[in-house]
C-alpha cells in the first residue's frame, strides 16, 4: 500500500492521513470501548461493600453503560453530520476519558455520573466505527469487521485480567482501579489526532431512510425489514447475554468461594478465547457464502456454558470459559459483520448500525439489572445463569435470519422489480467482495 509522503501529487480520495494510520486508529478505539465497562467487574464486590450497594443497585451501575448505548446510538449521525465522522470519533475519546477519570472522585454521583459520560462516548462511537470501515474498507469489510472485533476483545480482556492488580500496584483502592483506564482512551486520542489535522470529513452518512447525497426514495424504513429486525435481535441478545455475563461472573464464582483474583481471571479467560473466536471468524469470513454456520456454533457454545454454570460453577469453571470465551467471539464477529455485509452502502451501513445498537442495546441494557434482582429474589444464580441459557434459543432463530446471504434492500425490490434490474441472486452475491 503506497504510503502518503511518498506520493508527490495529492490523490483523489478524502484521505490525507495513511490509511494504516486510520485503521491503527480505528482499532486502538475500539480496545477502549470495552474497559470502561467491564473493569467494574472485578470490583464489585468492593464496590458494593464500600459503598453499601444492593446487588440491584449494583447491576444498574453495570447496566448504565449498556443503556446509553440504546438510547444515545441515534445521534450519533446527527453529531457525524454535524462536525464529520473524524472528528465526532475524537471528541468521544475525550469524552470517554473525562468519564473514566471522574470516576477517581470521591462518591457515589461521581461514580454514576462517570459511568454515564463514559456510556455515552462508547454508544456513540459503537455506530461511527462500522461507518468508517464500511466507508474506508469497503473491499475489506469482512476482515476490518473482524479485527474490530479482536481489539474488542482485546480491550476487555486486558480490563478484566489486569484491573485488580493494576489498582493494588496504583493504590487508590478500586477507584484507582477503574480510574486507570483514562490513560488508554487518552493514548487513543493521540493516535487519532492526525485524522483531525488531516480534517478528514466524511460526507454526511444521516440515519434517515433517504440516504445521504443522493436520495433513494424507494428504500423502505428499516423497521419494516424483518432482516434488519433479525439483525438487530441478533446484536441484542447476545449483547445481553455477554454483558450480564460479564457483570455478574466473577461476583457468582466469588460468592461459590473462588478468590476474587482468580475470578477475574475466569473473566480474562473468557475474553482472550473471545479473541481466539474472533480470529477465527475472520481467517473464515472471506471464504464463506454466508454468516449462520457462525452464529450457530457460537449459539450453542455460549448456551452450554450457562448450563454448565448454572450446576457446577467453580468445579468446571476453565471449560464454561473457554465456551462462552469462543462462542462470545464468533457471536459478536457475527452480529458486527452483518450489519455492514447486509447493507449495499455505508448509508445504509449507518441506519442499521443505529438501529441494531440503539434497540439492540436497550435490549441488552436489561440483563445485568434482571440477573441481579433475579438473584436477590431466589438468594442464587441457578436461575439467572439458566434464564440467560433460554435466550440463546431466540438468539440462534435471529443468527439464522441475520446470516442468510442477502441485502437488506432485497426484500422490498424483490417485490418492486424495474426493467433491467439485477435479480435477487445478483444482489445476494453483491456483498461477497467487501468480505
Amino acid at each position: 500500500m503506497p504510503r502518503s509522503d511518498a506520493a508527490p501529487t495529492p490523490t483523489p480520495t478524502p484521505a490525507a492521513a495513511p490509511t494504516a494510520l486510520l485503521a491503527t486508529g480505528v482499532l486502538l478505539i475500539a480496545v477502549n470501548l470495552r474497559p470502561g465497562v467491564v473493569s467494574v467487574s472485578p470490583e464489585l464486590d468492593a464496590i458494593r461493600h464500600s459503598t453499601g450497594l444492593s446487588a440491584s443497585l449494583a447491576g444498574l451501575l453495570t447496566a448504565l453503560p449498556i443503556l446509553c448505548f440504546g438510547l444515545l446510538a441515534p445521534f450519533a449521525s446527527r453529531l457525524s453530520l454535524r462536525i464529520g465522522m473524524s472528528h465526532a470519533l475524537g471528541a468521544m475519546m475525550v469524552l470517554l476519558t473525562a468519564g473514566i477519570a471522574l470516576r477517581l472522585a470521591p462518591g457515589l454521583p461521581a461514580l454514576f455520573a462517570g459511568t454515564v459520560l463514559l456510556g455515552a462516548a462508547i454508544s456513540l462511537s459503537n455506530v461511527l466505527v462500522p461507518s468508517v470501515i464500511k466507508r474506508h474498507f469497503h473491499q475489506r469489510t469482512g476482515l476490518m469487521m473482524g479485527l474490530y472485533s479482536v481489539a474488542l476483545f482485546c480491550g476487555a480482556a486486558l480490563a478484566a485480567g489486569v484491573t485488580v492488580p493494576l489498582g493494588q500496584a496504583v493504590g487508590f483502592g478500586w477507584r484507582g482501579s477503574i480510574g486507570v483506564w483514562a490513560v488508554l482512551s487518552a493514548l487513543a486520542f493521540l493516535v487519532w489526532l492526525p485524522q483531525l489535522r488531516a480534517g478528514r470529513q466524511e460526507a454526511p452518512t444521516p440515519v434517515t431512510n433517504k440516504g445521504a447525497g443522493t436520495p433513494d426514495v424507494s428504500r423502505r424504513p428499516l423497521r419494516h425489514s424483518r432482516l434488519a429486525w433479525q439483525i438487530t435481535f441478533l446484536m441484542g441478545l447476545q449483547s445481553l447475554v455477554y454483558y450480564a455475563c460479564a457483570a455478574w461472573i466473577p461476583a457468582m464464582l466469588t460468592s461459590e468461594g473462588m478468590s476474587s483474583t482468580e475470578a477475574g481471571w475466569m473473566l480474562s479467560l473468557m475474553s482472550l478465547v473471545g479473541i481466539v473466536g474472533s480470529l477465527t471468524f475472520t481467517a473464515l469470513v472471506g471464504r464463506a457464502r454466508h454468516q449462520v454456520p457462525f452464529a450457530l456454533c457460537g449459539t450453542v457454545l455460549f448456551g452450554a456454558s450457562l448450563v454448565g454454570l448454572a450446576f457446577a460453577p467453580v468445579g468446571g469453571a476453565y471449560a464454561w470459559m473457554l465456551m462462552q470465551g469462543f462462542g462470545s467471539g464468533l457471536l459478536i464477529s457475527t452480529a458486527l459483520a452483518v450489519i455492514v455485509l447486509r447493507s449495499p452502502d455505508s448509508t445504509r451501513a449507518a441506519q442499521m448500525s443505529g438501529m441494531a445498537q440503539g434497540v439492540g442495546y436497550l435490549l441488552a441494557a436489561a440483563g445485568p439489572f434482571v440477573l441481579g434482582a433475579l438473584h436477590d429474589a431466589t438468594d442464587g444464580w441457578t436461575a439467572p445463569m439458566l434464564l440467560l441459557a433460554a435466550l440463546c434459543v431466540p438468539m440462534g432463530i435471529a443468527g439464522v435470519g441475520a446470516g442468510r446471504d442477502r441485502q437488506l434492500d432485497d426484500e422490498h425490490t424483490a417485490h418492486t422489480p424495474t426493467a433491467g434490474a439485477p435479480s435477487p441472486s445478483g444482489q445476494e452475491n453483491a456483498p461477497s467482495s467487501g468480505r
